[in-house]
């Protein structure tokens, strides 16, 4: 089923306009000011829990598990690969500042010269090409697990994207679009879900706000089994009976992009567990 052309009301009464397009800070503004408004007890700083911010019986024992995550043997296998060296003797670490270090929460960005959005797993799969070594599958549990590891280097650091151009827009308002469009067969956009009944329960699932869910990918999922953002996206959409694309496809790149800029200002922390 095709994706259908309806924006969901959320979107104008937050004054996010399609048709006027409305800058990024502005979208961001009125999204802050929206949850404040519906989850008036819950601090900015903890949008980065997503739901257990809401149940604090859920969030202490979401960090009992994390004083002993069960994916520390996973985390060691990431380490491993990143830090094994190439044929030519190189390591990951040569094709990022500062060896990886502090850099993670800048990703994805628009790139002119390539006129497409950049995502961390793009920049890993570039370094790989261009030491000669084959190139990860996208989405998939060895990407998962390198890029766990390669972004707990960036633990800390303040998600920090940047919309700036002609270019970088475009593809922010694609994700926009995206992120608000209705799809499917329950004729749900993410937004039903994230924006409009945030804090709210969809059976025993209570729904996190947007802002912050894009700072702890990958995620380790019933102990082991690690999640990426974009897997993340089909998991989310086949819950909607609605056709899935592609991870690293242009779509899910700028759904992506808009995304993650939604979380700029809240600190990354990767990786996380969750039921």
């Amino acid at each position: 089923m095709t994706r259908k052309l309806t924006f969901i009301m959320t979107g104008l009464l937050l004054g996010i306009s399609f048709g006027a397009h409305a800058s990024p800070a502005k979208d961001r503004s009125a999204l802050i000011k929206h949850y404040k408004q519906i989850l008036p007890d819950i601090k900015f700083e903890n949008y980065i829990y997503g739901a257990l911010a809401m149940n604090p019986d859920a969030k202490r024992q979401y960090d009992d598990i994390m004083s002993f995550p069960p994916y520390s043997m996973d985390m060691d296998k990431g380490q491993k690969m990143w830090e094994t060296p190439f044929k030519n003797g190189k390591q990951f670490s040569s094709c990022f500042p500062d060896g990886g270090k502090n850099i993670a929460g800048n990703y994805p960005y628009f790139d002119n010269a390539a006129k497409r959005v950049v995502t961390f797993e793009n920049a890993v799969n570039a370094c790989l090409k261009k030491n000669g070594e084959e190139e990860l599958k996208y989405g998939e549990s060895e990407m998962g697990l390198l890029t766990a590891y390669a972004r707990s280097l960036s633990d800390g650091m303040k998600v920090n994207v940047k919309v700036k151009g002609s270019g970088a827009l475009a593809a922010y308002e694609k994700g926009k679009k995206y992120y608000y469009t209705r799809n499917g067969q329950l004729n749900f956009a993410c937004a039903s879900c994230h924006v409009e009944n945030a804090g709210k329960f969809i059976r025993s699932d209570q729904l996190s706000m947007m802002i912050g869910q894009a700072s702890h990918w990958p995620e380790f999922r019933g102990g082991t089994d690690i999640v990426t953002l974009q897997k993340r996206f089909i998991q989310c959409e086949k819950n909607m009976r609605a056709t899935t694309l592609k991870p690293n496809s242009e779509e899910y790149n700028d759904l992506e992009y808009f995304l993650t800029y939604m979380s700029n200002g809240l600190p990354m922390q990767t990786p996380v567990f969750r039921k």
